[in-house]
């Protein structure tokens, strides 16, 4: 083998190498992204069936109900509910009407069972995507009320 066909040789090694590092990377990071949904949005069929997926809004007044460590709460936009099962501890943080953002399926009744739940970290914050469904939620319900 000339020197020559051995750069070749290592070259064409090198970029094999990195194209399965590169593969291993994305597959690792398509594996591990969540995408956020809104209740409308879950509600009208938009969320992944049998994936997992976060849902954020506000925890609507009234609905939480706690049985020992299992937590059962209503996520709302204001246009659409969602209802949300939680075992575990909650952040200290999680209030009736406050921010909430829930991560986890759903299950053949349209009930989101939730792995993990995070709650809004100071009195004036919210998830930007749940702020931002708010907005949405309100201006689409503003539209509908609104009849010339």
């Amino acid at each position: 083998m000339t020197p020559r066909q051995k750069r070749f040789s290592l070259i064409i090694g090198g970029i094999v190498v990195l194209a399965l590092a590169a593969g291993f990377v994305l597959n690792a990071f398509q594996s591990n992204l969540v995408f956020f949904f809104t209740p409308t949005q879950v509600a009208q069929g938009e969320a992944p069936r049998n994936k997992v997926f976060r849902v954020g809004g506000m925890v609507k007044e009234g609905s939480v109900k706690r049985d020992q460590a299992l937590i059962e709460f209503v996520v709302t936009d204001t246009a659409r509910d969602i209802p949300v099962r939680y075992s575990g501890l909650l952040p200290d943080l999680f209030k009736e009407g406050k921010g909430v953002v829930a991560q986890g399926r759903l299950d053949e009744q349209g009930l989101f069972v939730a792995s993990e739940v995070l709650a809004k970290h100071d009195e004036n914050y919210m998830p930007p995507e749940a702020q931002h469904a708010l907005d949405k939620a309100t201006a689409a319900k503003a539209g509908q009320t609104v009849k010339p």
